[in-house]
């Protein structure tokens, strides 16, 4: 890795519920950026869902498809990556994000998080019979990865808007100090 970052992309990190697609979308438009989500290129690559992945390949398939597009997006530029929720606890992941990104994770208490989440089919870590407790015992084993973060912004209590305006800020405010 170089000691020199080449800030030419933002990626959001975080925990699922936490808005990284909806704020991401919304950051990339404000500057000008392509848009890409992780788990949405998977899944348009496989032909399969993200629960499909798990219950039929398992998670380790799942996050070596996660690992070989965080390779791949080191050749792109002016894109907001949107990543999905465990992507970062590979450091590997985290490591080459931080080599073309500023790296940003939202973050959400576990109770905000479920109130976001609850009705939703397509997370494949919720198919629990005790979701908020797998919630709270992911969380907290994700925690060290996602404080290596760049930035790290609360969603509790701010709105969409007030994320985007932030996150556009961090990051002229970072690629003004890289260059």
């Amino acid at each position: 890795m170089q000691n020199i970052r080449q800030l030419a992309n933002l990626a959001l990190i975080g925990f699922m519920g936490t808005g990284k697609t909806t704020v991401g979308r919304l950051v990339a438009e404000a500057l000008h950026f392509d848009f890409l989500d992780t788990d949405e290129l998977i899944q348009s690559r496989t032909g399969k869902t993200i629960a499909d992945i798990f219950v039929q390949d398992g998670e380790p398939a799942f996050r070596e498809l996660e690992r070989q597009i965080v390779l791949e997006l080191s050749t792109k530029t002016k894109t907001v990556i949107s990543t999905g929720g465990g992507l970062p606890t590979n450091p590997d992941n985290l490591a080459r994000l931080k080599s073309y990104a500023l790296v940003v994770c939202l973050w959400s208490s576990p109770d905000k998080i479920w109130n976001r989440v609850k009705n939703q089919t397509h997370r494949p870590l919720l198919h629990d019979p005790d979701p908020q407790k797998k919630i709270q015992e992911l969380l907290a084993a994700r925690e060290p990865f996602y404080k290596q973060a760049d930035v790290l912004v609360n969603t509790d209590v701010r709105n969409v808007r007030e994320v985007v305006q932030q996150l556009v800020v961090q990051y002229k405010l970072a690629t003004r100090e890289h260059q």
